[in-house]
């Protein structure tokens, strides 16, 4: 692929996944890569514990808010917090399938509402001076939608969205779980370069299903940017190929171990002062996936950390069982 340095990676918005410690850990394995938080609710985002929701370590920049609802005043509001917060972007969630997403009447189901999407994005887009992005699906349930998604793509580019992000799957509201949402229906990346052809002039990047770096740039050919998801999260050194591979960066001059050992400094650095901190033991696990002595790795995490260890001790207590394995002093 020829260097594009406008092309874009980035690591899709996962609930209960992507929160700040975790993306502070991708962030270690990519200077370029863009991080997503988890889908926070406008009216969280107006009414909640911001310092909760929104806080993000510095380092996470280039780093994008994503935000849930349906009300263009409420989500033009909560923009705006998320601007003073800091933020480099933001988006709008219109992907989720989940039945408590479905009941606030966001997420998926307004793929069925293009004109609602467009009035949302636009209220929020006049609200910041921060560009404002969509991220949805292919359609939902019986939608046609070799004809409802290029109608969706021209509401939203007329509203002007410059922006967004496909998932390249149905989502099914009724009778499948957001977990079977991500595998049952089928992959149509086809459909989503056709997206690009009929809309040139908004940037569209390529999400669902995309497991290595090599596949993800043979699927995009002629798109603006890949989102990764599970591959990401499950095998996050992945990401440490990006910078080089498309963007001329220097080969990536760590190792594993160098990481873990970043790792325990910061884990070390918050523990005191933050419970959330454990998280980081789940972002990790993933780390020598592929490898010999994944799996030993992983039961080290887990078995230390459910002995009531502290999170920094329990990632080293990792690292030695790791060092023991490869059989170095």
């Amino acid at each position: 692929m020829q260097q594009n340095q406008e092309f874009r990676v980035s690591v899709a918005p996962m609930m209960d996944w992507t929160d700040r410690h975790c993306r502070w850990f991708h962030r270690q394995l990519s200077r370029r890569i863009w991080l997503y938080t988890e889908m926070v609710v406008a009216d969280a985002v107006i009414h909640g514990r911001r310092e909760h929701l929104l806080d993000f370590y510095p380092a996470e920049h280039p780093v994008v808010l994503q935000i849930g609802g349906s009300e263009p005043a409420k989500l033009a509001e909560a923009s705006k917090i998320g601007e003073q917060w800091g933020y480099d972007e933001l988006n709008i969630n219109i992907g989720c399938p989940s039945d408590r997403v479905q009941s606030g009447s966001f997420g998926a189901c307004l793929m069925l509402e293009p004109q609602l999407v467009a009035d949302c994005f636009k209220a929020m887009q006049d609200a910041v001076d921060i560009p404002v992005t969509v991220k949805c699906r292919l359609g939902v349930d019986d939608q046609p939608v070799e004809d409802t998604l290029p109608e969706f793509m021209q509401a939203v580019s007329d509203a002007g969205c410059q922006r967004v992000i496909i998932h390249a799957r149905k989502a099914w509201l009724q009778g499948l779980s957001p977990k079977e949402n991500r595998d049952v229906p089928p992959l149509d990346y086809e459909l989503v370069r056709q997206m690009k052809r009929n809309f040139p002039k908004i940037a569209i990047e390529l999400n669902g299903g995309l497991m290595d770096l090599e596949t993800a740039i043979s699927e995009s050919e002629n798109l603006d940017g890949i989102m990764f998801g599970r591959a990401a999260y499950h095998t996050p050194w992945i990401l440490s190929d990006v910078d080089e591979r498309l963007y001329g960066g220097a080969p990536f001059g760590q190792s594993r171990e160098d990481i873990v050992e970043r790792v325990v400094d910061f884990v070390r650095d918050q523990e005191a002062d933050d419970r959330t901190a454990k998280a980081m033991i789940r972002h990790i696990m993933g780390l020598y996936a592929g490898m010999p002595g994944a799996r030993l790795w992983r039961r080290t995490l887990s078995e230390t950390i459910a002995k009531g260890v502290k999170p920094s001790e329990t990632i080293m207590a990792g690292l030695l069982t790791r060092r023991e394995f490869q059989g170095v002093a």
